[in-house]
Parts: structure tokens; C-alpha cells; sequence
């Protein structure tokens, strides 16, 4: 019988709906705090709003990448492979006709 890693499968539907709704509160917090293409121009020119634009986004995905390399390193061992499949010989060779 083959071992899993996981013991059931991982849905995402709860990620997916919580993510919408935090996307649609930030939007909507925006338009109500008055952000807009203009202010928000305004404030893109800045260098220190430049270098968080890069910044935050490379250090988010940097932990990311570190809570996952725990996580495999911290899960234990991986579940023994399967066996290799014994190769049945073949009764077969060129010229030779069978039947």
C-alpha cells in the first residue's frame, strides 16, 4: 500500500474565499480613505514608496519560501518508495515467429 505525505487531501477553498474577501475589504478601504490614480501618483514618485513597492513583495515571497523549506525539513522522513516492478522476461527475438 503506498504512504501519503499528507493524511487527506488539502482544499483551498477556504484560501480562495478568504483571500476575496480581503481583497474586496482592501478595495473598498481604499476608495473610502480617498486613494486614487492621482494621489496615488503623487505618492509612487517618492523614492522610499519605490523601494517598498520592491521590497515588500521580495521579502514576503523570501519568508514564504523559508516557512516552507521548515515545514518539509520539520515534517519527517518521506514515505518509503514502492518497490520496483520485476521485469518479466520477454520470450522474444528478431526472426523468431511465434505460434
Amino acid at each position: 500500500m503506498h504512504k501519503t505525505t499528507s493524511p487527506r487531501q488539502k482544499s483551498f477553498k477556504r484560501f480562495a474565499i478568504g483571500s476575496t474577501v480581503v481583497v474586496a475589504v482592501a478595495s473598498g478601504g481604499a476608495l473610502l480613505a480617498g486613494v486614487g490614480t492621482a494621489s496615488a501618483a503623487t505618492l509612487i514618485a517618492q523614492p522610499d514608496a519605490q523601494i517598498a513597492i520592491f521590497m515588500v513583495p521580495l521579502t514576503l515571497l523570501v519568508l514564504a519560501t523559508m516557512i516552507e523549506v521548515a515545514r518539509f525539513a520539520l515534517r519527517g522522513p518521506l514515505p518509503d518508495s514502492a518497490p520496483a516492478r520485476i521485469r518479466k522476461p520477454r520470450h522474444w527475438s528478431p526472426g523468431r515467429r511465434e505460434g
